[in-house]
């Protein structure tokens, strides 16, 4: 197994059963298909997020350079749990670069939202969108 996948592998682990099983066939679906297959590969960016992690990420946008990417402190988002009910993704493009493109993430949330009923969406959310977040509810 290549250091990338074992990377993803422990990731994933971390997250709770149905976040997991939800994310493997949301991928095995994404790889499946050959036209998503060439656009670029999922990969996830975070499960769990220590409470520290979470307060220097609530800290960007504020007392930090750059976007704000929470509003939850450190204790507060759900991936400070173990494990985890949630997970961030990106995608891999051909040239090796990430992209967190909108697009590419919302043909994802419908393969994941497919997987599990319980799956839900920062890209759906009224008011600050998530669009790299998912979560199981319930």
């Amino acid at each position: 197994m290549s250091a990338g996948l074992k990377v993803q592998a422990a990731r994933l682990a971390q997250a709770v059963p149905a976040l997991r099983e939800a994310y493997s066939q949301a991928l095995a679906r994404w790889v499946g298909d050959p036209v998503l297959r060439l656009l670029a590969l999922p990969i996830i960016t975070e499960c769990y997020r220590s409470p520290e992690r979470q307060d220097e990420l609530y800290k960007q946008g504020r007392s930090k350079p750059g976007p704000i990417v929470t509003y939850k402190r450190g204790g507060e988002s759900n991936h400070n749990k173990l494990p985890t009910p949630a997970l961030d993704v990106a995608f891999l493009l051909p040239d090796g670069e990430v992209s967190w493109s909108g697009l590419l993430l919302s043909k994802f949330a419908r393969l994941m939202k497919a997987a599990d009923a319980r799956v839900h969406w920062g890209g759906d959310w009224p008011k600050f969108k998530d669009r790299p977040h998912f979560e199981v509810v319930g």
